[in-house]
């Protein structure tokens, strides 16, 4: 007899006191079968007295910001199957169902639920600027990327989740968690899921130029991360073109005259060309140790079973 897969749903919250009563009953009844964790994360409201009302089995993280809560779920929690979403109701939690059979059918490590709002509200302005943007630059910068993401609404794999070593603090967990499955080229699929606006009394708690800020910075500080010899490679690069500049009028001068007047400058485009190859050498040197570490990530991966297994 093939036991059904245990599903947990993981909902972290900060002062969702108006929406996570009703995220709640839909989970429970997308998915009767499942558990669903509601993280309260030092909510100033009712949040956890809602939730523990609404069926949920309620815990607690001190350390504030999505992303630490993100890791103490994906530390605690012992599933098969994750289902992550935000607590304020604006995700479909009747589209689970799909995510989750999409993620056996297909033996995935993660759906992602991509955003597709239907009403105004349901985006503050920018938002869709701002998430093209940097879905884009995430595309270019690894080669492929998903449609969505900075989508909270995501189906996991259980070895994704014990293998993901959760760095992020805050809001930029999504890119985060977009970054690890293109790194490791895990098996992962998107399905358009409805995107809906608030419920009235609840707020937003994502800024829209501080957090996209840190989004931002992640993407560049994980590029440096993980494609070295690219990152570090341009900025020798740059100094190399810049040295070479700089010295053009000295070896002119220098043919006609057989001087260098100007040592200063001399001495600039020297210093400049060493730094550059000083980069290109680092780029190479962490680039070593990145595919260590790239491989260790991946064997610990490798070490957990499949979802259809």
């Amino acid at each position: 007899m093939i036991e059904a897969p245990r599903i947990a749903v993981l909902l972290p919250c900060y002062n969702e006191e108006a929406a996570i009563g009703t995220t709640v009953a839909g989970f429970r009844a997308a998915l009767p079968g499942a558990t669903v964790y509601v993280y309260d994360n030092n909510s100033r409201d009712g949040t956890a007295a809602a939730a523990a009302a609404a069926g949920a089995v309620v815990r607690t993280e001190r350390m504030q910001g999505k992303g630490h809560v993100v890791r103490r779920m994906f530390a605690d929690v012992e599933a098969d199957i994750y289902v992550m979403a935000d607590g304020d109701a604006t995700y479909d939690a009747a589209a689970a169902p799909a995510l989750v059979q999409r993620l056996l059918d297909e033996n995935l490590d993660m759906v992602v639920g991509a955003r597709q709002h239907e009403v105004e509200a349901a985006y503050r302005r920018g938002h869709v600027f701002g998430n093209a943007l940097l879905t884009g630059l995430l595309a270019r910068l690894f080669g492929r990327s998903f449609g969505d993401i900075l989508s909270g609404y995501r189906v996991f794999s259980r070895r994704f989740v014990k293998s993901f070593p959760v760095l992020s603090t805050g809001f930029e967990i999504e890119t985060e968690i977009s970054v690890h499955a293109l790194e490791l080229r895990m098996p992962v699929a998107e399905i358009v899921t409805a995107y809906a606006a608030r419920p009235e009394g609840s707020t937003s708690k994502l800024s829209t130029w501080r957090d996209g800020w840190r989004i931002l910075r992640t993407i560049v500080t994980l590029y440096r991360i993980e494609r070295p010899v690219l990152f570090f490679g341009a900025i020798g690069a740059l100094l190399l073109a810049l040295a070479v500049l700089l010295s053009v009028p000295l070896a002119i001068t220098y043919a006609q005259t057989g001087l260098v007047p100007r040592f200063p400058t001399a001495i600039l485009s020297v210093g400049l060309a060493i730094i550059g190859f000083l980069c290109f050498f680092t780029g190479l040197i962490l680039d070593t140790v990145v595919r260590g570490r790239r491989e260790v990530r991946r064997l610990a991966y490798l070490g957990l079973p499949a979802p259809a297994s």
